[in-house]
């Protein structure tokens, strides 16, 4: 005969599991709200935000803050992404050429 090797405290037939009551999208609001104040005043930018999520940059890194259905925030720091990256080189690009363009037009017009 096998012994029942099971531990005590267990029912064998548990009945359905709990339910699990969501955080609702303003009490995520209100949460994330909470955990990004530090964030903002270390110089943080809000780059995107919804109810439950937010996106901060600041310099050449990206900040990931998320509220979990249960309420818990988690916090993920990365990298720039490469459209970042790319965008950033775009604005130089862009910003040079207008100040040699408005260069060589006062110039032209004999105004420097």
């Amino acid at each position: 005969m096998l012994h029942d090797n099971s531990p005590s405290g267990l029912d064998p037939n548990p009945g359905p599991p709990e339910e699990i009551e969501p955080v609702s999208p303003r009490e995520a609001e209100r949460i994330l709200g909470q955990a990004l104040e530090p964030y903002l005043a270390e110089g943080w930018r809000v780059l995107e935000r919804d109810a439950y999520t937010a996106r901060l940059t600041r310099e050449d890194r990206n900040l990931d803050v998320r509220v979990d259905l249960l309420g818990q925030v988690e916090t993920q720091e990365s990298g720039l992404t490469a459209l970042q990256d790319s965008g950033r080189l775009v604005a130089w690009v862009l910003l040079i050429t207008a100040l040699l363009l408005a260069l060589a037009i006062t110039s032209a017009l004999g105004l420097w």
